[in-house]
């Protein structure tokens, strides 16, 4: 018998990220065998154990997808609707697999966002500890000085915890490009913040190898083999 952790199991079923899957367990919504499971790396063999979610059987495992979107500002990263509020998954209506954003932009970001159904990618893209750098741009009410340039390389508590950017560039005026690896809640935001500059807009260029570039706003295309391979095999920076 061959088992593997439980929250791996689930990820690679398209249940949802390695993260998503956790929250699943902890939320007492996984059993195994009959019995609520609460431990993410209890060994299961889904070739011979009953595994149910919300007292429903595993999904069959599907084939992978890994899309690259452009993300309109004003969509939330949610399967949950509030109110009137457009989804990030509205955009993918005409696609039949479980799909979930590897990460998240908040309501008012736009820019390049994953999408997939592959729970291991996704923690491997978002996890700090593979230190895959995304890029922003970023417009200010205000011009960049050196000033600004050099209190938002010395970095800000964000979650409390000190980060810094991997790099930051003035483009021109009122606008500047920031390059971070931990990816935490409104960390840009907090960068910028911290300079006493306002945000005025917000857009990720940028996911390690995967640039924006001509895709349109609302649009969405698959990743190419090439362009997965050298995601995946990027070196730590």
């Amino acid at each position: 018998m061959t088992t593997q952790r439980l929250s791996k199991v689930l990820a690679g079923h398209g249940v949802a990220s390695r993260r998503g899957c956790e929250q699943l367990i902890f939320s007492r919504r996984v059993r195994v065998n009959g019995h609520i499971v609460l431990e993410p790396q209890t060994p299961v063999d889904p070739s011979s154990d009953d595994i149910l979610i919300d007292l429903k059987p595993l999904p069959k495992a599907a084939s992978k997808l890994y899309l690259m979107f452009h993300k309109p500002k004003g969509m939330i990263c949610s399967h949950q609707r509030q109110s009137n509020n457009k989804l990030i998954y509205d955009s993918f209506t005409s696609n039949s697999e479980r799909l979930f954003s590897v990460g998240r932009l908040d309501k008012d970001t736009s820019g390049l966002l994953l999408m997939t159904n592959d729970g291991h990618f996704a923690h491997q893209i978002t996890h700090p500890s593979f230190k895959i750098s995304k890029e922003y741009l970023v417009k200010t009410n205000h011009e960049i000085s050196d000033e600004h340039l050099k209190t938002i390389q010395q970095g800000a508590l964000v979650e409390g915890k000190w980060v810094k950017p991997l790099k930051v560039q003035k483009v021109r005026r009122g606008t500047l490009k920031i390059v971070v690896h931990d990816g935490r809640k409104r960390e840009v935001r907090c960068l910028v913040e911290a300079a006493f500059l306002k945000v005025l807009d917000l857009k990720r260029i940028r996911i390690g190898n995967l640039c924006l570039d001509s895709l349109q706003e609302g649009c969405y295309r698959p990743l190419t083999p090439k362009e997965l391979d050298q995601l995946l095999n990027l070196q730590k920076v």
